[in-house]
């Protein structure tokens, strides 16, 4: 049955619901709000720091409702970011995140939740780009599979 009347729209919706549905599974909480909002702060931390030109590769792989997610707000002449510190790009995560709950926030492991999650549904050739061009601190957050070449 279809929910919108159009494949295209229920097929992404139902890989959106994967993706969030992993992200919650990862971060052990069946919060799907808390989900989408770590999964949008991170992806927009990330999208910030890479090159226009990166960001864009990186979002032709993306479903098309996670896509519309991330590039949402994005002023390509603010990027890239200068962001070298592992403490400056969490600060962005948390930024994103913090009022989305009313418990403790870890931005590390939400990122690393993030990012594990779009290194297993992405191609590992296009995640390890993007792992690439990331400073050495900001590399840690990725699962091994987006590290190794």
């Amino acid at each position: 049955m279809s929910t919108t009347g159009l494949q295209v729209f229920d097929s992404t919706l139902q890989e959106t619901h994967i993706w969030l549905k992993d992200i919650s599974q990862r971060l052990h909480s069946d919060d799907r709000k808390f989900a989408y909002t770590a999964l949008r702060s991170t992806l927009h931390a990330l999208r910030d720091r890479l090159t226009p030109v990166q960001a864009v590769h990186l979002g032709a792989q993306l479903p098309m409702l996670v896509r519309g997610i991330y590039f949402e707000g994005w002023r390509m002449v603010d990027t890239p970011r200068k962001e070298r510190h592992l403490e400056q790009f969490l600060e962005r995560v948390l930024g994103g995140v913090e009022n989305a709950t009313t418990g403790p926030v870890d931005p590390e492991r939400i990122a690393r939740a993030v990012f594990e999650t779009v290194t297993t549904h992405i191609d590992i050739g296009e995640a390890r780009k993007v792992v690439d061009e990331l400073p050495r601190e900001l590399r840690t957050l990725w699962p091994d599979a987006a590290t190794r070449h």
